[in-house]
């Protein structure tokens, strides 16, 4: 472990938060803490975090605030009520919530305008496993100086950051790689289930198609999971698919684009979340298409 040049502030310490900040402790950095519910903050105050009492205290106390919250609705007000009033030029925010491109934008700019404060979109793929490990894939926008700072601060979680362009590119990306993701698993639940119905042994599918063109990580991750029924623990939420596939639709929307298939993922999506299966792992997709 070595001395960090940067002191950090982390909001947001949930399913991916915790293993973020833990790993950013571990590779030397102060990092600050703030979470709305508190009693989360125990294990990485254990391993070296200091929690702070608002976010507002965080900010004046951080040179990189980082935001990892569930959705955009979060992060705006964390940033209008609590961090434009804090911040300052020498500092930087770097979100990596899911969130929507055109909003972070406009935030971004009120941010800059407001106390100089700048901003890099830094939306993250790979799951709790990829937060614990290390191996995220980064997708980030922002100007190339602060882009910069990012890959030296959040060194310790990717094994790729990619810099996309200007600040929303990285959101956009992340909203494309969702649509992917979604559709994906989708199918997989489908097909688990259709498999299943005419004798197949559904366990060895994920093995069987390993190596050829329908192989995937989801497939590998919920494959086994969907197979043996195996639900827990939650890694992702149907909730997070579903929030990200409504993003992809407006945003085409706006940009005058077709996308039925991400479309009828949502509504699918949304329906399996209206059985009472939003705050579940997406492996409970193939309760859709099965009777049991």
């Amino acid at each position: 472990m070595v001395e960090q040049s940067y002191t950090l502030g982390f909001v947001g310490i949930g399913l991916m938060g915790q293993p973020l900040t833990l790993r950013l402790l571990a590779a030397g950095f102060q990092v600050n803490v703030w979470n709305r519910t508190a009693a989360k903050l125990d294990l990485v105050n254990s391993a070296g975090a200091k929690a702070c009492g608002s976010v507002c205290e965080l900010v004046k106390a951080s040179d990189v605030v980082i935001l990892c919250l569930a959705d955009t609705e979060a992060v705006e007000a964390v940033v209008k009520e609590q961090v434009i009033a804090n911040g300052s030029s020498d500092k930087l925010l770097i979100d990596l919530s899911s969130i929507h491109p055109e909003v972070t934008r406009r935030m971004a700019s009120q941010l800059q305008a407001a106390c100089g404060m700048r901003w890099v979109d830094a939306p993250v793929s790979g799951g709790t496993a990829g937060a614990e490990q290390g191996s995220l894939a980064i997708m980030a926008g922002g100007a190339v100086q602060d882009i910069e700072i990012a890959r030296e601060v959040l060194q310790p979680l990717y094994s790729r950051l990619t810099h996309m362009g200007t600040v929303g590119s990285g959101q956009a990306t992340k909203i494309c790689n969702q649509m992917i993701v979604s559709c994906n698993v989708l199918v997989i639940a489908e097909m688990m289930a259709l498999a299943k119905s005419v004798g197949v042994d559904v366990a060895k599918i994920p093995e069987a198609l390993a190596g050829g063109f329908a192989d995937s990580k989801p497939l590998q991750i919920v494959g086994p999971e969907m197979a043996a029924k195996r639900f827990e623990p939650v890694k992702w939420r149907v909730k997070t698919l579903l929030k990200d596939l409504n993003m992809a639709v407006d945003l085409a929307g706006t940009q005058g684009s077709a996308v039925p298939m991400s479309g009828l993922a949502a509504q699918l999506m949304q329906l399996h979340g209206s059985g009472g299966f939003l705050e579940q792992d997406p492996a409970t997709l193939i309760k859709l298409y099965t009777q049991d």
